[in-house]
Parts: structure tokens; C-alpha cells; sequence
């Protein structure tokens, strides 16, 4: 099938998500078409998705519905991997081609940040959103159509910081205002909210040792996706929500779930936790999460989103997968970032609501100062 997808993210995340959902729509016969994958630091899980034809195998293993779920899928969805760093010229020539139409990312809340440095002639740029930027030029300049843009990263208004970033990049590096007219009236910018747990592999799996990039996540997945009637048709999956407004879904995963993730690790990881699974067990910060999670953050959104308190019960549920090894390490990557996406505005909120601080968020982010030290 043509490749009609560009991935900036190589990471568990993407593979086990989106390249899921669009392997299974090959499948069914929805020929969505195929991933380039594009590797921005290092070369490393490039080199191992190209000496496997870019295929690796996917573990889902949890409980669904009160059900035990154990299975192995290969995913083929992905064409080839490129690496920015040595093959620029190449990731330019894919974004000139007829056959692209999706532009798909997660570069983690911190990608969208600018490099003050970058410039249109860098080979390539350091910033995601410069890099973009490039590309979106080089196929302007080839007199091609816009395209679908989908950002995953877990950033309220994901696409319009994005879009908002290379438009300035656009008027900095003087660009034709006719480029910049074309970013906005004929890219199509899609608001996103992702939702699965993903982790590495158990060490005692089979694939383990032949398949260096064979990643396990749970059962349950949900994406968020805006509708928008000029975007092209991305995957149909039961797990894909199409939705005029992602802002209550957003506000949802990200207050509730990814901070009950990041205030946990900031209490157990100083008690010496490693894994999400083991902190579930301790006598005292079970209590203490739940709290959390029922005293101040559902209360605080609880009117902007649906189902909240029960979101936030089964989020206790998925943190206790007895087959997850998920670790505190991974949590921990582009912590501050996260602190300020996932606690930092609930604590405001409440106190706005509420006209006092909430005590366990303004703990939790004062352990935090130190555990930043």
C-alpha cells in the first residue's frame, strides 16, 4: 500500500496505538496505507524497525471486562523508518509526495518547545515544529494539496499550539504569505486526546529476546479525534471517538489519570517504589491517592467533563494490572513538563472554586520542589 502516513515518534506509545489502529484497518480492508516512520534522536529503533521489515509484535495483556485478555499481534503497518539526523533528504522527499496525506505525532509535552537556533536550511532542524515547518514548505512548493495533521501529544489544544508555532516560524523565516494562507486553509489541524498505557515487554516472554521492538500495553484504548469535514478519513476503530470537541475527553485523561500517575510517583518514588503495580499495594498511599483523586481533581472538573468519578475508579483499577511492569522511570521522562499539564492548573482551579487551596495538591507539589532537588 502507498505511504500515506509520516510518524515523528518511534517510541511504545505510537506503535501500540495509532500504527495498531491503522495495521488492523489494513486489515479489515479500510487500506488506510502505510507509516514512514521518522526518528528524531538517535538511530537506534530505526535500525531495528528496518532490519525487520518494520514489523514488531504486540502484547495486550490485562483484564477487560472482569475477562483475562492474552494476546499477540504482529503489526505490520509500518512501510520503513527513517532517521532525521543522516536522512533528511529523505523524510523531504516523502512530505513532496502525492501519496502522503497524514502527518501523525507524539513527541511528548515538551516537543512542541522552539529551538531559538533552528532555521529553514538546517539539516534537519532540532524542534518538532520546525521540522514541520519544512516539510509542510516543501510540499507547498510542489503545488501538492494540505494535509491532515493529527498531534498526540498529551498538550490542551495540541493542534492549535502547533499550528499557532509554525505559523510563526513561517513569518520569522519569511515565508510567502501565500504559505502561510495555505497552512491555514488547507492543512487540516486535528485536536487529539490519547489514552493507553504502554510499557516494555516482560523479560520472560518469548519475543523478548528475537524481537528487540515488541512492546505490551493494556487492553483498553480510547482515542479522541476532532471531526472536521475537509480532514481525510483516518482509521475506523471502536476505540476512535470522533467529536466536534476534545476539551472534556482531554481534561479527563490528563487530570485525572496522567496526574493520579505523576502525583504517585511524586510520593513513591522517595519511599522507594520502582513500579505502579507495587505502589498500588502500600497501606498508605492507596488512601492517600484516592483522596486525591475524590477530594480535589474530580471536583474540580467534575463540570466540564463526563463520568469523572467513575473515570477516576477505573483509573485505580488499570494502575493495579497484575501483569504490568510499569515503571516509575518512564513516568519520570519530561517530568516538569508534565507537572505543570497534569497538577499544576488543578490546583489553581480548585482554588478558584473553592477559595482555598486544596491540601493534598499543595503537598504533593511542595514534595515535588524537593524531589526536583
Amino acid at each position: 500500500m502507498a505511504e500515506t502516513i509520516l510518524q515523528f515518534g518511534s517510541g511504545r506509545f505510537l506503535r501500540a496505538f495509532a500504527d495498531y489502529f491503522v495495521d488492523v484497518a489494513n486489515r479489515e480492508g479500510q487500506n488506510l496505507g502505510q507509516v514512514v516512520i521518522v526518528q528524531s534522536t538517535g538511530g537506534e529503533r530505526a535500525g531495528n524497525l528496518a532490519s525487520a521489515g518494520g514489523k514488531y509484535h504486540l502484547l495486550i495483556r490485562g483484564l477487560e471486562n472482569g475477562q483475562v485478555v492474552d494476546r499477540v499481534e504482529e503489526i505490520g503497518s509500518v512501510s520503513r523508518a527513517l532517521v532525521a539526523g543522516s536522512q533528511w533528504d529523505e523524510v523531504r522527499k516523502l512530505a513532496a509526495s502525492p501519496d502522503l496525506k497524514f502527518i501523525l505525532s507524539n513527541t511528548t509535552e515538551a516537543g512542541f518547545t522552539l529551538e531559538e537556533a533552528d532555521s529553514p536550511t538546517a539539516r534537519p532542524p532540532k524542534s518538532f515544529p520546525a521540522k514541520v515547518a519544512v516539510l509542510l514548505k516543501e510540499r507547498f512548493d510542489a503545488g501538492l494539496p494540505g494535509l491532515t495533521i493529527i498531534p498526540c501529544e498529551l498538550l490542551e489544544g495540541n493542534a492549535r499550539l502547533l499550528r499557532e508555532a509554525i505559523l510563526g516560524l513561517s513569518a520569522k523565516w519569511g515565508y510567502p504569505v501565500a504559505f502561510q494562507e495555505w497552512l491555514k486553509t488547507e492543512c487540516v489541524w486535528l485536536h487529539t486526546l490519547v489514552d493507553r498505557i504502554v510499557v516494555g515487554p516482560p523479560k520472560d516472554h518469548p519475543l523478548t529476546a528475537s524481537d528487540p521492538m515488541f512492546i505490551m500495553a493494556e487492553p483498553f484504548s480510547f482515542f479522541a479525534l476532532e471531526s472536521h469535514p475537509k480532514a481525510y478519513p483516518f482509521a475506523t476503530h471502536p476505540s476512535i471517538t470522533r467529536t466536534p470537541d476534545v476539551l472534556p475527553y482531554f481534561l479527563r485523561k490528563v487530570r485525572i489519570l496522567n496526574a493520579a500517575h505523576t502525583a504517585l510517583l511524586i510520593k513513591a518514588m522517595p519511599k522507594g517504589f520502582a513500579i505502579v503495580r507495587e505502589a498500588m499495594k502500600d497501606a498508605e498511599l492507596v488512601p492517600w491517592l484516592e483522596r486525591l483523586l475524590f477530594e480535589e481533581i474530580v471536583p474540580t472538573v467534575a463540570d466540564r467533563v463526563e463520568g469523572g468519578e467513575q473515570f477516576a475508579k477505573d483509573t485505580l483499577e488499570r494502575f493495579k494490572n497484575p501483569f504490568f511492569e510499569h515503571k516509575f522511570s518512564d513516568i519520570f521522562l519530561h517530568h516538569a513538563s508534565k507537572v505543570n499539564v497534569r497538577l499544576v492548573p488543578t490546583a489553581a482551579e480548585f482554588e478558584r472554586k473553592f477559595g482555598k487551596k486544596p491540601p493534598l495538591l499543595t503537598e504533593v507539589l511542595a514534595e515535588n520542589e524537593k524531589l526536583a532537588k
